[in-house]
């Protein structure tokens, strides 16, 4: 039985993003330097964040606009 790792909920003191969250502003960051600083499309982003993870592409949609990515 696989133990369950509560980092990955618990959100961190520092800024109060989850490791989720913080995984994809990094690959957002990282998808937007790579197409020069152009608009990354949600689906693009989607397949990277699921290399690490998943999370369906509405819940995908509703974690940028919390945090505020789609601005």
């Amino acid at each position: 039985m696989e133990k369950l790792d509560l980092r990955k909920y618990i959100p961190d003191v520092r800024d109060g993003l989850t490791r989720e969250e913080r995984l994809v502003l990094y690959l957002l960051h990282e998808t937007r330097q790579e197409r020069g600083d152009r608009n990354v499309p949600t689906a693009m982003l989607w397949g990277r964040v699921c290399e690490h993870f998943y999370i369906s592409p509405e819940d995908l949609s509703l974690m940028l606009a919390r945090l505020g990515a789609g601005k």
